[in-house]
């Protein structure tokens, strides 16, 4: 008998007048059996996220609007029962973890839905240490959330979410805000979870390639419409696909290959590649830099964040700042924009001083995209995000706003309220916002966090726009295959330092951590992205 059940679900969002309007579902059916793993994938603001809220009732209860047909999930109609009850049989992790904590401290937020469901203390202090035991944050029971790096947050969440026992755990977008080994870890979790315990997962995820390996069933929504299979049945429907996926269809290879292994093995019986040719390292000339960092260092209180930290960026060029969560790379771009004041070093942009400017001064020449896109938007509309920054900047009416929403594909949202979007696109009006001035030097925190592949995409031809009229951009994230697929320089942060500064393929490829999934499936090739791969047919 199937655990969760989709008969012909349709849902409008309140003051919508289309069922396919407002992120809505429109006629899904598909069922979940017991102990599957499952990965819903779309395009941002295709419905993912409302299509798991259904399953623990948030959808309609929470959010209102109109809901037909029927869904059962563990022999319950959460529509019925409501989203108190179904927190017993679905617990859920939302795609901000840290929006979701009530209390400050691990173990108590760990115990919360405990209390508020009565258990009894004895009970409750078991089920508490057995959450933290399974999650492996046993020793960080005492410690403040907000001191904790992006994945301990996230098994807190997962273990906050587990301490009531569901049969199915949801995950909205699980390793969108972590660095590789923080991601691996936390799938690593879950895939324990679910091959020991027989727990059923369901998540949602943009980087499908951290996640297919696991997968048992995809689920693929399309402005609100349902395809569900296996996964290389459902991922040779779309254009949604890793480059592993992507590297199989550009090969006719089948089954399409869903992992490293798999692709190898198949290469290995059909082709023999040729070594890669080397790539020529971008040449920005001999213009001054438009930013140019010397010996800097920063702290928060007695702890050391940066340490001497040095880096160029030029007119017309693409850096990629990466590293481990805590690295220091968000601390480094808040210090070029005044956020965080440097204990020693010097921060030049186009050879002026701004070390002491305020941030509002500084930013008259530097575009700054933080990590969280809500910090930026304040207007009644998406229109209005960018008239707001225009007239901030004395430019108001002089730029062509349409054209830039085009690009980051908002034409349709241009009178929408910034805050009803999903994150993707939340994350395109804050990057639309803080880049419609067209500055000379911008500053990108995880600006691919929440997008699709097709926004990364549009995201890339803008960086090359930009890079083309000269502007110089130093991109923070930890999407390994964007910057294969953008990126001029890499400078590669640890504990803190530069620990490596050069073209992606001298950093990335062979790197343990932050290695592409094609340079891993062609070592040796220098090989980063599919437009670098040639292969001969070992018949040839």
């Amino acid at each position: 008998m199937s655990q969760v059940k989709f008969s012909s679900l349709s849902y409008t969002y309140p003051n919508a007048s289309t069922p396919s309007a407002h992120l809505a579902l429109h006629d899904v059916t598909f069922d979940i059996e017991p102990g599957a793993f499952v990965l819903v994938i779309g395009e941002s603001g295709s419905g993912k996220s409302t299509l798991l809220r259904c399953l623990n009732g948030l959808v309609p209860h929470f959010t209102g609007g109109r809901l037909s047909g029927t869904l059962i999930v563990d022999g319950l109609n959460p529509v019925e029962v409501g989203p108190s009850r179904m927190a017993l049989h679905v617990g859920m992790v939302f795609q901000d973890p840290e929006s979701q904590f009530v209390l400050d401290r691990v173990e108590d937020e760990v115990a919360f839905a405990l209390e508020n469901a009565a258990i009894p203390p004895v009970e409750m202090h078991r089920r508490v240490d057995d959450a933290l035991q399974r999650m492996g944050i046993e020793h960080l029971r005492r410690r403040q959330i907000s001191t904790l790096s992006g994945g301990e947050q996230q098994r807190v969440a997962i273990s906050a979410a587990l301490v009531l026992k569901p049969s199915i755990l949801v995950l909205d977008e699980p390793t969108s805000q972590l660095d590789p080994i923080a991601a691996n870890e936390v799938m690593d979790i879950l895939a324990r979870l679910n091959r020991d315990d027989g727990l059923t997962i369901v998540l949602a995820e943009h980087r499908i390639e951290r996640v297919l390996a696991w997968v048992s069933q995809v689920v693929l929504v399309m402005s609100g419409c349902v395809v569900s299979g296996l996964p290389d049945v459902v991922l040779a429907q779309t254009h949604l696909v890793p480059p592993v996926v992507a590297l199989g269809r550009k090969l006719g290879l089948t089954p399409l290959p869903l992992t490293i292994q798999q692709a190898r093995d198949q290469i290995m019986d059909r082709y023999s590649a040729v070594r890669g040719a080397p790539h020529p390292a971008h040449q920005h000339g001999n213009p001054p830099p438009v930013l140019a960092i010397d010996c800097l260092s920063a702290q928060y209180g007695d702890k050391i964040i940066l340490n001497g930290v040095s880096l160029s960026v030029y007119p017309g060029e693409i850096v990629a700042l990466m590293g481990s969560n805590g690295a220091g790379k968000s601390t480094l771009l808040k210090s070029v924009v005044g956020l965080i004041k440097p204990t020693s070093g010097e921060i030049r942009v186009r050879d002026v001083s701004i070390v002491g400017k305020d941030t509002a001064e500084i930013c008259r020449d530097v575009a700054y995209l933080p990590q969280n896109p809500n910090a930026l938007l304040f207007a009644d509309t998406v229109a209005q995000e960018m008239d707001i920054t225009l007239a901030n900047h004395g430019m108001s009416g002089t730029k062509n706003t349409g054209r830039l929403l085009s690009q980051l594909g908002l034409g349709r949202y241009t009178a929408s309220y910034p805050r009803d979007l999903s994150v993707g696109e939340r994350e395109r009006v804050a990057i639309g916002a803080v880049t419609v001035t067209e500055p000379g030097l911008m500053l990108l925190d995880e600006p691919t966090r929440g997008l699709d592949y097709a926004a990364k995409r549009a995201l890339s031809e803008m960086l090359q726009m930009w890079k083309q009229q000269g502007a110089g951009v130093l991109l923070v994230t930890h999407d390994v295959e964007y910057v294969a697929e953008c990126a001029d320089r890499v400078v590669m942060l640890v504990d803190g330092r530069i620990a490596a500064d050069g073209t992606p393929q001298k950093v990335l490829a062979g790197s343990p951590i932050f290695e592409p999934q094609l340079s891993q499936v062609f070592p040796g090739t220098g090989w980063l992205t599919i437009g670098d791969v040639t292969v001969k047919s070992i018949h040839d």
